[in-house]
């Protein structure tokens, strides 16, 4: 499910041209209705529903102090609410899937914040709490929860960020979205709860739970 038809064709094509075969749905994730429009085109397509990916996103950047109410509440829906209503609504049918799978996209800024974006920041501490906590209280239906925290990908994200878009990008280092896909695959595949990408957001958390005051420090000189 995504906004964009030309890029679902361009991928459905490429698919195509290898063997395979995807199916899409054009919407919103933040409308309720096409929500459960998609869960009900994944039931008639494709039989039901094995996993649910949660990815869509949204970033914004600039102090807090200069942004109105109304881009917190824009963040929070696409990253926190939507999600959080999507998987509410998938559960029925992931109940009869074949080993089911929730992987929710958060990213190392939902482990440890940095100035600037502050918003966003919060979005996504919201939906790592909600990974954990749902992942207990499923555990028992042997549905899994998987949270995948990222660093900066390559991807068209900053291009659309809220906000004062002059401000550093923080591109260095980014990640290539193929390789976050393949470590997502693999976590998948092996049953894991939580990855944190890459090797300098993972010593960015370990940095925040060891030594909090010194990760204070650090991100407040390089934030």
């Amino acid at each position: 499910m995504a906004r964009r038809e030309e890029r679902l064709i361009e991928l459905q094509k490429e698919a195509s041209s290898g063997g395979n075969s995807i199916q899409y749905f054009l919407g919103d994730v933040t409308d309720p209705r096409l929500r459960l429009a998609a869960l009900d085109f994944c039931q008639e397509k494709l039989g039901g529903l094995d996993c649910l990916v949660n990815n869509a996103g949204v970033g914004a950047i600039g102090p807090f102090d200069e942004t109105e109410e109304e881009r917190l509440r824009q963040i929070m829906e696409v990253n926190f609410f939507a999600p959080v209503e999507f998987t509410r609504a998938a559960l029925p049918i992931l109940r009869s899937g074949n080993h089911p799978l929730i992987v929710n996209v958060s990213s190392v800024l939902g482990h440890r914040a940095v100035p600037f974006k502050s918003e966003y920041c919060a979005s996504k501490f919201a939906l790592h709490g909600f990974s954990d906590a749902l992942r207990a209280e499923l555990a028992r239906e042997k549905i899994d929860v998987l949270l995948v925290s990222p660093g900066t990908t390559q991807s068209e994200f900053f291009d659309h960020v809220l906000g004062n878009k002059d401000k550093p990008r923080g591109r260095f280092g980014a990640m290539t979205p193929v390789k976050v896909a393949r470590r997502i695959a693999w976590a998948m595949r092996s049953g894991r709860h939580e990855i944190i990408l890459p090797l300098g957001g993972r010593l960015l958390v370990w940095l925040d739970r060891l030594c909090p005051p010194l990760a204070d420090r650090l991100v407040a000189w390089f934030g």
